[in-house]
């Protein structure tokens, strides 16, 4: 298709969009119809107008931030060893795709020049912000001599965020919320066992722990919580807990009962020649455990005493082990805390090596979200410094090497109600039926 017939289309398609946009929308919107979230509005005034934007400025862009290279010499060599470096006469941008639409943004993949890494693109991701009006721009390089650059022309992690639960057969796999290229947020304990989530006070990490064990609760999945602040938050839900432990001695008491189960699994595998419990026959495979920890640091933090250390180090111990041994034999750790760095305790820096799947809320300081993003992308940790206190429930989640803003569901009065009166599965322990005895509520038996 020409150029110029292409330009024409786009300037039709904004043409159409914003008198659309000024004229029918305040009718609609009257009436009481949200056309707001219509697709409509991507589609007819924002893809066009981000589209015109991208290959007015694609020239001048690359030239301002060195993605340009030159087509004639821009050295001349002065007498027989002195060489004058200059800046390039007639400078050509790379080759641009066109650019793909997406449900709230676009892709474009970019054709390297001879020589070219990356690397130039990476920086100049800011200056595409800025030039084409856009919310974001992430930047990748699949393959070699390529990048692929991804907009986001709106924030979909704004509004509301309704929950949706997991569907019943993805087994360990829950929706908790919303990534930011629009699609569900899912954590999927059966691909990354481990979870660490980390963030300050009212940042959201209750949020997610809540959307979690509501996805969670429907699944033929034993529950096992630690909530050491009195089951404040762990103990809304504790109808469909197996095990809930309110203290550090009953985590001590309730983590030496996993490791017990841990190794009752083994030998069930052992016996059977199989090096996994998802190896076994669906009738000889135990129930999936996962364990809930909320607020970390009260597992560590002592009081002087030579008790409280022992007690202290005795959780330490048992989590790390849980973490070593427990993925292939169906049990999973999700840890939540707000800082999980050495100065909390001992083994805690071992422990958090262990858990693959990292979520950084808001935080107050640089060291917090370095601790949880630092050894996955030093970008990471830059965005999740940028979460500000409106923001609840946003945060950064790295996985496998890559990262994403997402945002959990706000999980309702109504919804916590529903997972109290859920029963957990019968007896998920081979070792014993019920390991810490609780009342519904969380009080002590």
């Amino acid at each position: 298709m020409p150029a110029s017939l292409v330009v024409w289309v786009l300037t039709a398609l904004l043409l159409v969009g914003v008198l659309t946009q000024r004229w029918w929308e305040p009718r609609l919107a009257a009436r009481g119809i949200p056309v707001r979230r219509w697709p409509w509005r991507w589609w007819l005034v924002g893809y066009p107008g981000t589209t015109l934007r991208i290959f007015s400025t694609w020239r001048r862009l690359a030239h301002l931030n060195g993605l340009s290279v030159s087509t004639s010499p821009d050295r001349r060599v002065i007498g027989r060893d002195l060489v004058v470096q200059g800046q390039a006469l007639r400078p050509k941008p790379p080759r641009l795709s066109w650019p793909a639409p997406t449900k709230n943004g676009l892709t474009l993949r970019v054709l390297l020049h001879p020589g070219q890494t990356p690397a130039p693109y990476f920086t100049a991701a800011r200056a595409m912000e800025h030039a084409w009006h856009v919310h974001g721009v992430r930047v990748t390089s699949p393959r070699r001599g390529q990048v692929l650059i991804h907009v986001t022309a709106l924030d979909p992690l704004t509004g509301d965020v309704p929950p949706v639960r997991a569907p019943a057969e993805a087994l360990l796999s829950a929706d908790v919320g919303r990534i930011e290229d629009g699609d569900s947020w899912v954590i999927d304990l059966r691909r990354i066992p481990h979870w660490l989530i980390t963030g300050a006070t009212q940042s959201g990490k209750s949020s997610l722990l809540a959307a979690l064990v509501l996805a969670l609760a429907p699944q033929p999945v034993g529950l096992v919580g630690i909530d050491c602040k009195g089951g404040m938050e762990l103990g809304l839900f504790s109808g469909r807990f197996s095990a809930l432990a309110i203290d550090r001695t009953q985590a001590a008491g309730l983590l030496a009962d996993v490791v017990e189960e841990i190794q009752a699994r083994m030998r069930v595998c052992r016996a059977a020649g199989k090096r996994s419990v998802w190896d076994l026959s669906e009738h000889l495979r135990p129930v999936p455990l996962v364990v809930i920890v909320d607020e970390l640091a009260e597992l560590y933090l002592t009081d002087g005493s030579r008790e409280s250390k022992d007690e202290a180090e005795q959780c330490g111990t048992l989590l790390l082990r849980v973490a070593q041994l427990g993925a292939a034999l169906g049990v999973h750790l999700v840890i939540a805390g707000q800082r999980v760095g050495s100065d909390i305790g001992p083994r805690v820096t071992a422990l958090r090596a262990q858990l693959g799947g990292r979520v950084a809320h808001r935080a107050h300081d640089e060291a917090s979200a370095e601790m949880t993003l630092g050894d996955i992308n030093p970008d990471a940790v830059i965005t999740a410094q940028n979460i500000t206190e409106d923001e609840q429930g946003v945060a950064v989640v790295a996985m496998g090497g890559r990262w994403m803003r997402a945002r959990s569901h706000l999980v309702a009065t109504a919804d916590v109600t529903e997972i109290a009166r859920t029963d957990p599965p019968a007896n998920p322990f081979l070792t014993q039926p019920d390991p810490v005895t609780f009342e519904k509520g969380g009080a002590a038996a």
